[in-house]
C-alpha cells in the first residue's frame, strides 16, 4: 500500500489549484459582421448558439462594430481572456482586428474556408436562410465549441 503524506497531498492539491486557474471561467468570442455575405450570417447565429445553448456562461460575444470604432470596454476585455476569432470570409477583419488592438488571438475560424472543406457549393442565402443554412450554423457552432473545449481544458 502506498501511503501519501501530507507534504505529497499539498503538492497535489496546488498543482491542482494551478490547472483550474490556468483554465479560462469566460472567453471572448467575436464574430464577423459581414451583412453582405451568408457566411456572415452564419458566422453570427452560429456564435450566438454557443452562447445560449452549447456553452452559457462560458463565452462572451465581443461586438466587432464597438471593437473597431474604438470601444475601450472590447479591446481591454480582449486583453484579459482569451478571444477566437470567427470570420465570414478570408478578410479575417475580426482575427486582424483583434490582432491589431488587443494581441494575439486564441483561435479563429474562416467559415468561408470551412465551407470549402465540407464540400458546399449551394448558393446560400443571408437574407432568407432556410435548412441548408440552419445546418450549416450547427456545425459552425460545434467547431467553435471544439476550440471552446480545447481551451477549458
Amino acid at each position: 500500500m502506498i501511503r501519501s503524506t501530507r507534504a505529497d497531498r499539498r503538492a497535489l492539491w496546488k498543482a491542482i489549484d494551478m490547472e483550474m486557474e490556468m483554465r479560462p471561467t469566460k472567453v471572448g468570442v467575436l464574430p464577423c459582421s459581414g451583412e453582405e455575405e451568408p457566411e456572415g450570417t452564419i458566422t453570427r447565429n452560429a456564435v450566438r448558439l454557443v452562447m445560449e445553448k452549447y456553452r452559457p456562461g462560458l463565452v462572451v460575444s465581443l461586438c466587432l462594430p464597438l471593437y473597431l470604432a474604438g470601444d475601450g470596454a472590447e479591446r481591454e476585455f480582449a486583453k484579459k481572456v482569451p478571444v477566437i476569432t470567427v470570420d465570414g470570409c478570408g478578410k479575417s477583419c475580426a482575427r486582424l482586428a483583434t490582432e491589431k488592438f488587443s494581441g494575439e488571438v486564441e483561435s479563429f475560424l474562416d467559415v468561408r474556408e470551412l465551407l470549402k472543406q465540407w464540400g458546399v457549393t449551394d448558393k446560400l442565402s443571408r437574407s432568407h436562410p432556410g435548412k441548408l443554412e440552419d445546418e450549416l450554423t450547427e456545425r459552425v457552432a460545434q467547431e467553435i465549441v471544439k476550440k471552446l473545449d480545447r481551451l477549458a481544458g
